[in-house]
């Protein structure tokens, strides 16, 4: 058997982001390039590339993969990616028209600010922030402020743009309240190949991850020895097999804890455990607290589901 076909991840050239798919025009940007699009979009795949990127959620919830980290995304949702860490979002509400405005997007090199920082010595107050981009990047409480940034800075041109975009660098970089995203800094080199093979299982895993199968199921997909895909997949993605299955699971868990008022047994069930005090421990290991305290808690702060 072999890895079902998936749209093979790459790293993203400049070749193309052509404007039909929402990028600014070559020559129209200096340093900074503007980014929006909608679901569904070729450019919503795992992938990743050699700029920083500051994404803004403005509608539609789903998955969120950030080099190891798998989370839950909604409006509002802001995660700042360095250079060549492996993102996507997956969308997973949809309408059947779909959305035509998803994200927005601003893009930015490295090179470039580190020369200028070391000349500039005010520059370098974004120093620190880029570095913690490199595992990714969740801001919190600066959405809307960031939104009437891209509005200004995607209708700027030249210094006015620059300025822009130093003045939400600076806002970026004193915010205290933020989460780091990825345990490990996964970053992907040259090696296509291997990125798009782990593409096709980071996909299989998230369509099937509620069904019953081992290790040594996917490994024989992909015509590998259970312990040679053990080593290849923790090295690829910063976890061990069974954790990345477990987050992928806990995560559902949560949402239909939050969105639903199923029984906490059936989405025991629901999201692909056989046993409920396996369910409950690692729910209690990753989230720090019981199934029964999250809802509890999701409902007091999201208000419980009608």
């Amino acid at each position: 058997m072999t890895t079902p076909r998936t749209r093979p991840p790459e790293l993203e050239h400049d070749i193309g982001r052509t404007p039909t798919l929402g990028y600014e025009p070559p020559g129209s940007y200096g340093h900074v390039r503007c980014l929006e699009h909608g679901v569904p979009n070729p450019l919503v795949r795992w992938h990743y590339h050699d700029e920083y990127e500051l994404h803004l959620i403005v509608a539609t919830r789903g998955k969120v993969f950030v080099g190891d980290y798998i989370g839950h995304f909604e409006p509002g949702h802001l995660v700042l990616t360095g250079p060549r860490l492996p993102h996507n979002w997956i969308s997973t509400d949809v309408p059947p028209e779909g959305v035509a405005q998803r994200d927005m997007v601003i893009q930015f090199p490295d090179a470039p600010l580190r020369q200028a920082a070391a000349l500039i010595p005010e520059l370098a107050e974004a120093l620190p922030v880029l570095e913690r981009a490199r595992n990714g990047i969740e801001f919190f409480g600066l959405s809307a402020v960031t939104r009437e940034r891209f509005a200004r800075l995607r209708s700027a041109q030249g210094l006015a743009r620059f300025s822009e975009f130093s003045a939400l660098l600076g806002e970026l970089a004193r915010c205290n309240d933020y989460r780091l995203l990825s345990t490990v800094q996964l970053q992907s080199f040259e090696d296509d190949a291997s990125l798009a093979r782990t593409s096709g299982v980071v996909a299989y895993l998230t369509e099937h991850y509620s069904e019953d199968f081992s290790m040594a199921d996917v490994a024989a997909r992909l015509g590998m020895t259970e312990s040679s895909f053990s080593r290849y997949f923790r090295r690829a993605t910063g976890n061990n097999f069974t954790d990345f299955v477990n987050r992928l699971r806990i995560n559902r868990a949560c949402q239909l804890l939050m969105e639903t008022d199923r029984y906490i047994t059936n989405v025991c069930y629901d999201v692909g455990f056989n046993n409920v005090a396996n369910f409950n421990r690692r729910f209690l290991q990753l989230k720090g607290m019981t199934p029964k305290e999250f809802r509890h808690q999701a409902e007091a702060r999201f208000g419980a589901v009608a």
